[in-house]
């Protein structure tokens, strides 16, 4: 399949409609869509959307990417993650209905993804954008029940724009004629743009700050709407950031018509992996003791001032960094809030990623916005680097969702 197509990226509808035409138009028979666009959050958003649905009975496929340890966790079947047998089944027959025309390796999964969706039973189907939101190759349903907008920042400029009203135009791309969107906590040139967008198409909006609001009073998350206000646990997803993106989930659930216990499962039963981590078995935990073993995929500015904010919060100790990063990335932007937080970086060039920065530039780039940095040739041996001076510390694996999908393998745990 990587062998259709020149090129990883390449933003256009034309090749998967042309697919979708020869599959028999999957995507008119699925479960009552959910469309989630955003440059942050929108994982963990879906997660929690997918729990409180749950809660309730319901059955819910699912659409992730890009995956970290196998392919399989960007397909769930009415809660349950695709088998081999079954994504086996529907990739050949997909490959198939292509024959040998041009079509990236994401458009070609996200159709097959939609076949094994209309295929199966189920009440609903929460879809992630890959990329972008206009021409990504989940945006071809015509009439979600909702979509929703996770907060917009700078990141993908070489696909989205440089500017945040050019990429919060592409995530905007998602919102459908009279279909209520739910959005996010935004800049303000990004809302503006998405109103814009919503108020041609005639969409009714649910924006943050407007029409619900979300905080934290006396370490319980507070929520309220015109509906009323939910008193709430915390998120079982650590990070400041996750009362937001738990705001935007109990508004769609909301929205969907959903109760209390839908909206308390969604913050208290969400799980979703290599988001501030702390990993509990495995070899390169095993390795680390008694330091604590964490990881997180974040990879761009506004991921790194929220990693940041994240470890203030933690209980006080001494904090290393094993950071990778791919050639796209503002490596700078990212670590810049981190300097304030860590003790150390030590970089790492991630393992069979073509695109990786080089550990010795990312550990230089580290030194420019003020942390201590070096380099190392493997994930071990970093490991083995900080424990030999800091036997208790704080080790944090950040900085790709391809060097924690890495690490999830190496960990095997």
């Amino acid at each position: 399949m990587m062998a259709l197509h020149p090129k990883v990226i390449d933003l256009t509808l034309d090749r998967v409609w042309r697919l979708l035409t020869a599959a028999g138009n999957p995507q008119e028979r699925l479960p009552p869509v959910i469309h989630i666009a955003g440059t942050n959050g929108k994982g963990s958003t879906q997660a929690m959307i997918r729990a409180g649905l749950e809660q309730t009975g319901d059955k819910v496929h699912a659409y992730t990417s890009p995956h970290l340890a196998r392919f399989h966790e960007r397909i769930r079947l009415a809660g349950d993650l695709i088998t081999e047998d079954a994504l086996t089944q529907v990739l050949d027959r997909c490959y198939a209905a292509n024959g040998t025309e041009n079509i990236t390796y994401f458009e070609i999964t996200t159709v097959a993804a939609l076949m094994a969706f209309a295929e199966t039973p189920a009440d609903y189907t929460l879809l992630e954008v890959g990329l972008g939101g206009r021409l990504d190759a989940t945006n071809v349903i015509s009439a979600p029940v909702a979509t929703v907008i996770t907060p917009v920042d700078l990141d993908h400029q070489s696909f989205l724009g440089d500017t945040l009203a050019a990429i919060a135009g592409e995530k905007a791309g998602i919102i459908k004629r009279a279909i209520p969107c739910v959005v996010g906590p935004q800049h303000e040139a990004a809302l503006d743009v998405i109103e814009n967008v919503a108020q041609r198409l005639g969409a009714p909006l649910l924006v943050h700050g407007q029409h619900w609001h979300v905080g934290v009073e006396r370490d319980r998350l507070i929520y309220q709407d015109e509906n009323g206000l939910l008193d709430l646990p915390l998120p079982a997803l650590r990070g400041p950031h996750q009362i937001t993106n738990a705001g935007i989930a109990i508004a769609t659930l909301r929205l969907l018509g959903k109760d209390e216990a839908a909206c308390e499962a969604a913050v208290t039963n969400s799980y979703w992996p290599a988001r501030m981590e702390r990993l509990a078995t495995g070899a390169l935990v095993d390795l680390a003791a008694p330091a604590e073993l964490w990881l997180d995929g974040g990879h761009n500015p506004a991921a790194g001032q929220a990693l940041a904010a994240t470890l203030q919060q933690q209980v006080p100790k001494p904090t290393h960094l094993i950071c990778g990063m791919l050639n796209t990335k503002d490596i700078a932007g990212y670590l810049a809030p981190l300097a304030q937080v860590a003790q150390s970086l030590t970089a790492l060039s991630i393992p069979g990623e073509a695109n990786t920065i080089p550990a010795a530039e990312t550990a230089a780039i580290a030194r420019k916005v003020g942390m201590q940095a070096t380099t190392a040739d493997s994930v071990q041996d970093a490991i083995r680097d900080i424990t030999a001076t800091a036997p208790h510390a704080r080790i944090l694996i950040c900085g790709s969702l391809y060097l924690a999908g890495h690490v999830l393998r190496e960990n095997g745990g």
